[in-house]
């Protein structure tokens, strides 16, 4: 469904399909996880993949986000396809998250 790249204190999760109620509860497990560990400090969601997203997959990113707020650590989003944008855009949760127009726009923020 997902591959994961791991860097030091540095997380990338790739969804690889639409994120919807059918995996939204795996993908969630799976931020859940990359938040919580002790290594981790940044995560970024590369949605570049993903096409659609309904509201499973919307709760599982804000989930995370407020998971990773709560730690204190980054939880960013990029590579968002105009669907999942406008999604993001009509629930407003694009002024919730941290959106970048591609990995490279995210990591040049990365110290």
């Amino acid at each position: 469904m997902q591959s994961t790249l791991v860097r030091p204190h540095l997380t990338i999760i790739c969804p690889q399909e639409n994120v919807n109620a059918a995996n939204a509860i795996e993908f969630q497990r799976q931020l859940t996880t990359a938040v919580a560990s002790e290594d981790l400090s940044v995560l970024l969601v590369n949605m570049e993949q993903v096409e659609y997203i309904d509201s499973s997959g919307l709760m599982a990113l804000v989930s995370a986000l407020t998971l990773a707020q709560r730690l204190e650590r980054r939880f960013s989003l990029c590579n968002l396809s105009p669907s999942v944008r406008m999604i993001l855009e009509l629930t407003q949760l694009d002024r919730v998250f941290e959106i970048f127009e591609n990995q490279a726009a995210f990591e040049a923020t990365v110290k």
